[in-house]
């Protein structure tokens, strides 16, 4: 049955000596620096298990939180499986709208404010009430200024002071700037709605300035770990700092090497100074790596080497191939050599699931695509519709739930498989690409899913399972390649992966100017070479379209390359294209 509680030696047991202290430091304030691939939702995941075995916590007392819901979503599996299953592991956003929801109506006796679906057509109705029009990018821009300004906890008044040193959006002034956003806060106030930063910052408002709120909170909550605490920003902060009051029973977990959200309001500070917030924790370092070659791992300590915060890897797996860098003439060559390298790949065995291409900017991934089309592999583009809202699937959850109400006593496996082949799924995949191939991907995640799930499950009970990982968004593995921009991929891994366009202009970005922007260029990539397992491959091309003059190689690609990368010459079969 899945999310039988485990006994406190099962749970220790399944850890290193690292992962160990983690576990069993259950009280006062404890830091994890937990290096990329060093097992950190393992390590707090079982902490959390551990404490409730040992009759430490309470589950209803403690509160999880991390960045999105993927993480979320996998927290919560790991849990239930440790039979965990019903503490909160939320977002820090859910988290507070889920209280605001509670508690706004019973303090003001109206109910909550509703929430915009996004920034920018209120934005453009406030800029039209000044007299100005906005395009498209400016108004992502302005919508980029407010979260900024909001989550670094900042009034109007103050970000004005603030905002002369910052790039302005368009061709606005600094006071054209703040005064759209004084609009667009009126025309919210009038429509009582609010945007998504304005759950964390009302949320704060209730804790700050109702007792009993706050009274209730405290009652709820004990005990707080907080996962890639590197990211949080100073509302997070303080919006943490209200829900735990005076207590200190907190474990916060992060890596300052993969602070990658700065242009956010994201800071590794709290992180590295938090034995000046609580100078009784203990700080424990988790640096054994489990996912990446020692070759890998080589890369990106060299990457890194000497920079402040940074840990120092140690791969615990074999020695693996050497990682490349090849050189491309332009974008087109480029896509069309990796595809080819890839085609390779999947020739010699290796899963398409266990491949990714990660690139700086989404519009990489266009020639990516075309390359990889015409070379017959299956990708899938992150960010692109979710697993559980493709019609193939929800078509499948809707009959599987059928079945489960009058289900037939046989192996979940053959159940699952028997609804889904009425639906078109067969035991070996179709050759054609395309639709067919795609629909046929969705399905055979599903019966993976099940052929994966511990024996005894039942159809109720894995169907239950699937409705619990849609809600929490944790999208199963399909078999196809995955294209990615490098900021959405933390907390992911492949087997192989292909990072392209590391060249000037790329990585780094051209709009990164100065030290500390630099800085988190050099950690983005960092990000990109730790989700790599077995093999490594980087690239660049030397020209792209709407570039007049030739890129140059990566600087970092020099400052991570000693005796660490190998030149390999691009295939002749690229430039035929």
């Amino acid at each position: 049955m899945v999310g039988q509680a485990l006994d406190p030696e099962q749970i220790l047991s399944a850890l290193d000596d690292e992962q160990r202290q983690v576990a069993t430091a259950l009280r006062g304030p404890v830091r994890v620096l937990a290096g990329a691939g060093t097992g950190k939702t393992r390590a707090i995941t079982h902490r959390i298990a551990y404490g409730i075995s040992t009759d430490t916590y309470s589950p209803e007392r403690i509160l999880a939180l991390t960045f999105t819901q993927r993480a979320a979503g996998e927290m919560r599996t790991r849990l239930r499986d440790l039979g965990a299953g019903n503490v909160s592991a939320r977002t820090f956003h859910s988290s507070a709208l889920r209280q605001l929801n509670y508690f706004w109506p019973q303090i003001t006796g109206v109910p909550a404010p509703r929430l915009i679906e996004g920034k920018a057509r209120p934005l453009a109705e406030a800029a039209t009430t000044l007299g100005l029009k906005l395009d498209t990018a400016s108004l992502r821009d302005v919508a980029a200024e407010v979260e900024w300004r909001k989550v670094t906890n900042l009034t109007l008044d103050a970000y004005a002071l603030r905002a002369a040193s910052r790039s302005m959006p368009g061709s606005l002034t600094v006071e054209q700037c703040v005064d759209v956003q004084r609009a667009y806060e009126r025309i919210k106030d009038e429509r009582s709605s609010i945007d998504f930063e304005d759950v964390l910052l009302l949320t704060a408002g209730l804790l700050e300035a109702e007792p009993r709120v706050a009274l209730q909170v405290h009652e709820q909550y004990r005990f707080f770990v907080v996962d890639e605490y590197q990211d949080v920003s100073p509302l997070q902060h303080r919006l943490l700092e209200l829900w735990r009051g005076d207590r200190a029973d907190v474990c916060v977990v992060g890596d300052a090497s993969q602070t990658i959200y700065s242009f956010t309001g994201a800071t590794s500070d709290y992180l590295l100074n938090f034995d000046h917030e609580f100078p009784q924790a203990i700080t424990i370092g988790l640096d054994r790596n489990y996912r990446s070659t020692t070759p890998i791992v080589r890369v990106a300590n060299e990457l890194m080497r000497d920079r402040a915060g940074a840990l120092v890897l140690q791969s615990v797996r074999d020695e693996g191939p050497v990682p490349t860098v090849s050189a491309f003439a332009s974008d087109h060559e480029e896509a069309y050599g990796v595809a080819a390298r890839i085609r390779s790949d999947l020739e010699s065995g290796l899963a398409a699931s266990d491949i990714a291409i990660l690139y700086r900017t989404n519009a990489q991934s266009a020639n990516l695509e075309r390359a990889l089309t015409e070379a017959s592999v299956s990708y899938q583009v992150a960010g692109a519709t979710r697993f559980f809202d493709l019609p193939d699937v929800k078509r499948a959850l809707l009959a599987l739930r059928g079945s489960a109400v009058n289900p037939i006593d046989e192996p979940l496996f053959k159940s699952v498989s028997d609804v889904l082949r009425a639906l078109g799924w067969t035991q070996s995949a179709p050759e054609s690409s395309g639709a067919v191939r795609a629909k046929w991907e969705a399905l055979n995640a599903i019966v993976e899913m099940a052929d994966e799930t511990p024996p005894g499950t039942t159809l109720r009970e894995f169907t239950d399972s699937l409705q619990a990982r849609a809600e929490a968004r944790h999208e199963p593995t399909m078999n196809a390649v995955t294209l990615a921009s490098i900021h959405s991929v933390k907390g992911l891994e492949w087997k192989a992966v292909y990072i392209v366009g590391v060249a000037e202009g790329l990585i780094p970005i051209s709009y990164a100017q100065g030290l500390d922007a630099v800085a988190e260029e050099r950690r983005l990539l960092y990000v990109a070479l730790t989700r790599a397992g077995e093999r490594l491959h980087l690239s660049w091309a030397a020209s792209g379209a709407g570039h007049r003059h030739a890129r140059q190689r990566s600087r970092f690609l020099a400052e991570c390359g000693t005796n660490t990368l190998r030149e390999v010459t691009s295939s002749p079969a690229a430039s035929e294209r």
